[in-house]
């Protein structure tokens, strides 16, 4: 979804991956889709949130694409971090399995389910 936010005029766009080989893949798409403002970050989303969160650093748009079978782990930690890292009146995109009906502290604004996947977008005030 951020390679897709940059080539439609997105200004920045940072990525969190865990994956080193996955963090490769992304440095090597933004190199050869030449999209300018992508930098990916190395490491797992709740300390990279905790980091920017410290750092005060504030976004319009997060696209939260946890491993599916992982996102009841993960849901508590990024519901406490995203609210301090969003810009009021930023929005939240976090997909899921079809199943999952995520909750977050923030103001749900849809939830849509597509055959297996379920998009659910969430902003602050």
């Amino acid at each position: 979804m951020g390679l897709e936010a940059l080539s439609r005029g997105a200004e920045s766009c940072l990525f969190v991956e865990s994956d080193r080989a996955a963090c490769g893949v992304i440095e090597r798409n933004l190199a050869k889709l030449r999209l300018e403002g992508g930098s990916v970050l190395c490491r797992d989303a709740v300390s990279a949130l905790r980091a920017e969160a410290k750092a005060g650093r504030r976004f319009d748009l997060a696209l939260v694409d946890a491993p599916y079978e992982e996102w009841a782990a993960h849901e508590r930690p990024l519901g406490a971090l995203l609210p301090a890292v969003l810009e009021d009146r930023g929005i939240a995109v976090v997909e899921t399995a079809g199943s999952v009906e995520p909750a977050l502290p923030l103001d749900l604004v849809t939830t849509r389910r597509y055959g297996s996947v379920r998009i659910t977008v969430f902003s602050t005030r």
